[in-house]
């Protein structure tokens, strides 16, 4: 490693609290590329005990199954859990935590894995009072970069670059209101992302954080910096400051293409007659999330003839509302009268109604009036405060160098 990259982590951790472990996996220009084992950076801790046994929750099972399993009697097992109470009722365990039971020469610890971030800690005091805290697990992590060209679509070469699903939809997440990933993507597009990746004191991975991220669309270039302003408050924001957040998302379906685009007539499929399509067609799997594209109230929930099962939402500002059709079922909690937040899952495509195929059809009205969704204007929310904008630049300029630093992009044959 040169001494500029090391100078670069050094700045890194100082300006973002972000720790130094950050090389792992990571292919620089010119090096190659460096593979850290897990067991190297993290060292597996039981809660300070000695562990003898552990058992996972199963399907069925309750505290008092699992403790008995590690060899407590009932009326102990009853003791611990009555301990437990205040602190973390054991009837709220989960399938795939871990109980574990260990002992010391003057104790015995009982543990239970709440998350990532929290253990159960019951110790046996004097040998016949337990006591129970919670305790804050160790978590490290360390920053990767992964970049890749679209060749074939965004799910498949990103994740042939090394992408988890779940940072493909960050990223989806975190430019989706200035790229519709349903008509824009392009071959050739490209992407960078830098993240930081958390894992656990078993060295099981419990997070992903977006750094920094640009994404290339049609020769535009997008570009993403995470930054928590002075109340705490964390959003993403250009290069220059301006949030990447808009009112309305630019499509409420991902990964989906357009089969029908907004026409003041067309031939209908179904009933074999031309009229006017006043929304544009979605064509995805039954089961897709639908999605709001901006907060407001639902102001009608049902069956609505032709369109099937159907949602409108009101938005906040009075004027605008949008209309989601072909539905196969409501997300759960939908109904008329609840207030919904950009981004929220109100359903799920489906061919309810006329349909030749599962799709959404989806219809954005101004004063009642539909209008053309893909030609609406997405304004911008609030940008970094003048106040906050020097630290802000200078943030994101070494954010920026350091994610320009690294590549780890491939050439796939």
């Amino acid at each position: 490693m040169t001494q500029y990259l090391k100078a670069l982590m050094i700045l890194l951790a100082i300006l973002f609290g972000v720790p130094l472990l950050i090389l792992a996996a990571v292919q620089t220009k010119g090096m190659p590329e460096q593979v850290v084992q897990h067991q190297e950076w993290i060292t597996p801790e039981a809660s300070g005990a000695n562990t003898q046994q552990v058992e996972q929750v199963r399907s069925g099972d309750t505290a008092g199954v699992i403790l008995s399993r590690l060899g407590f009697p009932s009326a102990e097992a009853a003791n611990i859990i009555a301990a437990a109470k205040p602190i973390y009722p054991l009837k709220n365990i989960h399938i795939g935590h871990k109980f574990a039971r260990g002992a010391t020469d003057s104790e015995v610890v009982v543990s239970y894995q709440v998350d990532a971030n929290q253990v159960l800690n019951l110790r046996l005091i004097q040998g016949h009072t337990w006591q129970a805290e919670m305790i804050k697990r160790k978590v490290v992590s360390r920053v990767d970069v992964v970049s890749a060209t679209i060749q074939d679509s965004l799910f498949w070469d990103a994740s042939k670059a090394g992408l988890a699903d779940n940072l493909i939809l960050k990223l989806v997440d975190m430019f989706a209101w200035d790229i519709d990933f349903a008509r824009d993507l392009r071959k050739g597009d490209a992407f960078k992302v830098m993240f930081e990746e958390k894992f656990d004191d078993e060295g099981k991975q419990v997070g992903y954080t977006i750094l920094a991220a640009s994404f290339t669309n049609r020769g535009r270039v997008f570009t993403g910096i995470r930054y928590e302003n002075q109340k705490g408050e964390i959003e993403y924001y250009d290069d220059q400051g301006r949030n990447l957040r808009k009112t309305y998302l630019k499509s409420p379906v991902k990964y989906s293409r357009i089969s029908s685009r907004f026409r003041t007539s067309r031939l209908h499929p179904v009933l074999g007659y031309t009229r006017a399509h006043r929304g544009v067609d979605y064509a995805a799997k039954s089961g897709t999330p639908i999605h709001a594209i901006g907060d407001g109230k639902i102001v009608y929930k049902g069956w609505k003839g032709g369109y099937g099962r159907f949602i409108e939402i009101r938005h906040n500002n009075g004027i605008h509302s949008t209309a989601y059709a072909h539905m196969s079922r409501y997300a759960r909690g939908m109904r008329k009268g609840k207030y919904v937040k950009q981004g929220d899952v109100i359903g799920y495509v489906g061919m309810s109604g006329l349909a030749t195929g599962p799709h959404l059809h989806f219809e954005f009205r101004s004063r009642g009036r539909a209008v053309n969704p893909l030609k609406v204007k997405h304004n911008p929310a609030k940008p970094v405060r003048k106040d906050e904008l020097s630290a802000f630049r200078l943030k994101a300029k070494e954010m920026l160098r350091l994610m320009a630093t690294f590549d780890q992009s491939g050439t796939w044959g």
